[in-house]
């Protein structure tokens, strides 16, 4: 059966055109009702043991998804007009709807009734889009309990008042989420519900538990066409909130429109936004904008201290909370400062943490009224309802973010799950995982069934095939970290007759098992990246590849993409091929093995001068390179010694870089700068590379801020004179010009992933490197951004066709933004689980140490310590003190006393004494003070 659809579009040009489509109805789509006696039942999910067969509306599926998520809830129909609506509304939401409908484990079964002959309804006239998908939805639900007959009872869940009037009218039976899920006789469920919104059933039955006889504690936010009108105006400026870690009353919004960030000091001015929000800000007057200086470090105990009535007008805005301000001279220019009038989109979600501690009700019984604490102290405590405080108190648990009225002083949000008990160490680490959206699931049976079987080993085809070389007979050699599985480089050097060398990168051919549209690379595209925490790995790939069919292990035969060049002594390329390859590695050595070999004068193997060779080549290419303008940046890694059988931290130092690593590190970045160059010359419009853009001058000025106040003059012209500047920058403190070249990393935008054909050529620069193009091709196990890249540089050398979402801009941008945010999220839980493992030694050991001091504030420094690669706060004043007893001097960079007794100034060595404390239960923290 044909039907019309039609509706209105508007074409690039602003041109209105009608466009008609046609609809074809069909009557063979089936109910998924095993017990139907009419459906074809094979594919059916919804069986006889379900009392009630329920029908969700859109709204449901929007603000209940943590609630259809559990187990719990089954026997679901997910119409097709709700997931076009879900889809179009929140994509998160619809992609976490459609894993649910996609796990063989759940009964939901999704109902094509926009297809349907008897369950599609064409719009009436006059009649909404909103009003015409709830008509539909109920015309379906009418359908179901129609079509069972007595055979089941459907029910169709909603929270929209007049669709739940109208429904009943109708004759079919409706429900709220909340009475539904009373129903169910489980009150530990009804902690997921979400708080109807107004407008929505049983609103009255809510209004007393919220706040709105309250006075107003935020400003509204402004509607959006009067952002809208603002941000053209001028009026108002748009940007990223992102809240400072060390004082979650202090925040920045970068604003391209004024180019520069603006300070958003306290709450009530942050007016309900989230970190991550896209903010619409107000510049606040001159006169109110505050003094670097005063940026003081936010003392734990200050949590509740920043509370204010909205101001009624700008005039009356709430000034910084801190209340120990320094002296008059010697500040620096204040920087803009505002206020969020709006929030243009929401980065909520879910978070970690646990409750505040609280009294158990009277009777132990009904709903309690609780404060969730984040572990992340950038978000502010979240307002919950329970019926099981008794059992979450010490435990870590998700909570979501529902709403946050003016009139309310917390957020309000809903109990989501329960992680562990709070304290031990697997609970902490799945929290790390959790709070940086880290995929750790096991991998799919069907993501599983794309592996060939074990053992694996070349096989004779492999050989033969014309398109790879066999270089067994090359003495190829990996270098890793000690006790590495997953081995994705070796490489090779050979001594030529005409006295040249010729060098090889060999990379395994991981697209040799991973092939474009697979559930296996679906996942690695997902994951993007493994993950390497401090006692654990979470990868991309499943181990059978990771750690042996693709991993280059000694005395094993494998597969490789090998760039192999011709180099003359001097580390001249006179010339590159790449070829597919199957190797034979001789040894798999450790940077400290490499390294040892090097040095023994006694050891003359063929390995050990392969070694000495290309490490004299190294030299060469990495001092070169330097001349160009390459910086040699450094960071604070740290380095466990774990125990094998607890797992947990015997000993924690910095990690130690030696000729070995850099050896390594400079043929990978030649190999990935040649891969780079290839394929951009063959897809010019479509290539995978990497850029890092050049650091702006505001994102310099702490670094030559610093700089000044010791004496040292820092060039930032370019990143030539940079680095040229951090070679002299040098004391008689042997650690000090590590510690520039770390404050130096700080000052540096992210490099990030990009299509080529997104930018133009100069901005596919690297500033870090001083290189004109790079990309990532040397680790495809642990890295998707490689996988892409081995399948346009096999495709450039007529290997293989170009896989069709090469054709697909907008997804390949798509991709490379999924690549970025999984990289750093990987990046931000490497740190998480240092700093978690950081916790766990030192609790037991409280330790006095050196430390330098990186960055001075108001009521206390920052401080850098070496010998364990810790950064954190030492404080100078308390909120006991009244203020006025340390002064800034921000020029020199430099906090005294007012007496001129005692002052510290930045780089200055100090002795801290560290010890884990917890000064506001279940947030431990490693505590430094000056000895």
């Amino acid at each position: 059966m044909l039907q019309s659809k039609s509706f209105v579009r508007k074409t690039k040009q602003g041109k209105v055109v009608k466009v008609v489509r046609e609809h074809y109805l069909r009557d063979d789509i089936y109910c998924g009702a095993t017990f139907c006696k009419v459906c074809d039942v094979s594919g059916a999910r919804l069986t006889p043991d379900a009392s009630n067969i329920i029908v969700v509306d859109t709204n449901v599926v929007l603000h209940q998804i943590d609630l259809l998520e559990n187990p719990a809830i089954d026997y679901v129909v997910v119409l097709s007009v709700v997931l076009d609506e879900v889809k179009n509304k929140n994509i998160s939401v619809y992609n976490r709807l459609r894993a649910i409908c996609s796990n063989s484990l759940r009964k939901f079964f999704v109902f094509s009734n926009e297809y349907h002959k008897d369950t599609y309804v064409k719009a009436l006239a006059g009649e909404t889009p909103n009003d015409r998908n709830d008509r539909a939805i109920r015309v379906a639900a009418q359908w179901y309990q129609n079509h069972l007959g007595s055979s089941s009872c459907v029910l169709l869940i909603t929270n929209d008042r007049e669709n739940k009037r109208k429904a009943i009218d109708e004759g079919i039976s409706a429900e709220t989420v909340e009475s539904y899920v009373k129903s169910l006789g489980k009150p530990e469920l009804l902690d997921l519900v979400v708080q109807p919104q107004s407008g929505d059933v049983n609103m009255e039955e809510v209004e007393d538990l919220r706040p709105s006889k309250r006075k107003v504690i935020y400003i509204e936010h402004k509607p959006m066409s009067e952002i809208t009108s603002g941000l053209l105006r001028g009026i108002l400026h748009q940007g990223k909130l992102r809240v400072n870690r060390y004082n979650p009353f202090e925040a920045y919004v970068g604003s391209e429109s004024i180019g520069d960030e603006i300070v958003i000091y306290g709450r009530s001015n942050m007016n309900r936004a989230f970190d991550g929000d896209i903010v619409a800000v107000e510049i606040l007057p001159r006169e109110q904008w505050q003094e670097e200086k005063s940026l003081a470090i936010a003392e734990e105990e200050d949590e509740e201290e920043d509370v204010h009535l909205a101001p009624s007008s700008a005039d009356d805005a709430p000034r910084v909370i801190d209340a120990k301000q320094g002296s008059e001279g010697n500040t620096v220019p204040a920087r803009p400062s505002g206020r969020v009038v709006g929030v243009i989109k929401r980065n909520w979600h879910s978070y970690c943490g646990s409750l505040d501690p609280m009294p158990m009700p009277a009777g132990n019984a009904g709903v309690a009224h609780a404060l969730f604490v984040s572990k992340d102290r950038r978000i502010p405590k979240i307002r919950i309802q329970t019926r099981q405080l008794g059992n979450l108190l010490d435990k870590r648990i998700i909570v979501s973010v529902d709403s946050w009225d003016c009139v309310s002083r917390y957020p309000s949000g809903h109990y989501v799950r329960t992680i562990g008990e709070i304290g031990d160490k697997e609970t902490e680490t799945e929290v790390v995982l959790i709070e940086n959206d880290i995929d750790a699931r096991p991998f799919t049976s069907q993501v599983l069934a794309c592996l060939p079987p074990l053992p694996w080993s070349v096989s004779s085809e492999d050989l033969a095939n014309p398109i790879r070389q066999d270089l067994r007979h090359l003495r190829v050699f990996s270098v890793d970290p000690p006790g590495c599985k997953d081995i994705d480089d070796a490489l090779h050097c050979t001594a030529l007759p005409n006295g040249n060398f010729e060098v090889g990168v060999h990379i395994a051919d991981v697209t040799n098992f991973v092939y474009p549209g697979t559930p296996l690379d679906d996942e690695a595209s997902q994951r993007g990246t493994s993950v390497y925490l401090v006692d654990r790995r979470i990868d991309m790939l499943p181990k059978p590849l990771t750690e042996d069919i693709c991993s280059l292990r000694n005395e094993v035969e494998r597969l490789a993409f090998s760039v192999i060049w011709e180099m003359t002594p001097e580390a001249d390329i006179i010339s590159t091929r790449f070829t597919k390859s199957v190797i034979k590695s001789s040894a798999a050595l450790s940077y400290v093995e490499a390294q040892a070999r090097m040095d023994d004068s006694r050891l003359m193997d063929p390995v050990t001068a392969d070694l000495r060779n290309m490490n004299t080549l190294a030299k060469i290419m990495r001092h070169r390179r330097i001349d160009r303008g390459a910086l040699t940046l450094a960071s604070a890694e740290v380095k466990f010694q774990i125990d094998t059988e607890t797992h947990d931290p015997l000993d924690i130092g910095m990690y130690q870089i030696r000729e070995a690593n850099q050896m390594v590190e400079e043929f990978m970045l030649a190999a990935n700068i040649s891969v780079g160059e290839q394929i951009l010359k063959h897809f010019p419009l479509c290539s995978l590379l990497r850029r890092h853009p050049s650091p702006t001058k505001e994102m310099l000025e702490p670094l030559l801020r610093t700089a000044a106040a010791i004496g040292i003059d820092l060039d930032v012209t370019s990143s030539k004179t940079l680095a040229d500047s951090l070679d002299q920058a040098v004391g008689d403190d042997p650690y000090f010009n590590k510690l520039i070249r770390i404050l130096t990393t700080r000052c540096m935008t992210q490099a990030v992933y990009f299509c080529s054909g997104d930018l133009t050529p100069p901005e596919f620069h690297h500033y870090g490197l001083a290189a004109a193009l790079y990309t990532h091709f040397t680790s495809p196990i642990r890295r998707y951004a490689d996988v892409i890249v081995h399948r346009l540089l096999a495709a450039s050398l007529g290997i293989n066709k170009l896989p069709d979402i090469f054709q697909d801009g907008t997804r390949l941008t798509s991709i490379a933004d999924n690549l970025n945010y999984r990289h750093r999220n990987a990046q931000m839980a490497s740190r998480a689980s240092v700093e978690l493992h950081t916790l766990i030694y030192f609790k037991k050991r409280p330790t006095d140490t050196e430390a330098r001091i990186v960055k001075i504030r108001s009521n206390g420094f920052i401080v850098f310590v070496p010998k364990y690669g810790i950064e954190g706060p030492v404080y100078l004043t308390t909120r006991a003190d009244k203020g006025g007893e340390w002064i800034v001097d921000e020029h020199q960079q430099k906090v005294k006393k007012t007496d001129g007794s005692v002052s510290y100034s930045v780089l200055q060595t100090v002795k801290i004494h560290m010890e884990v404390v917890e000064p506001q239960p279940n947030r431990p923290k490693l505590q430094l003070t000056v000895i």
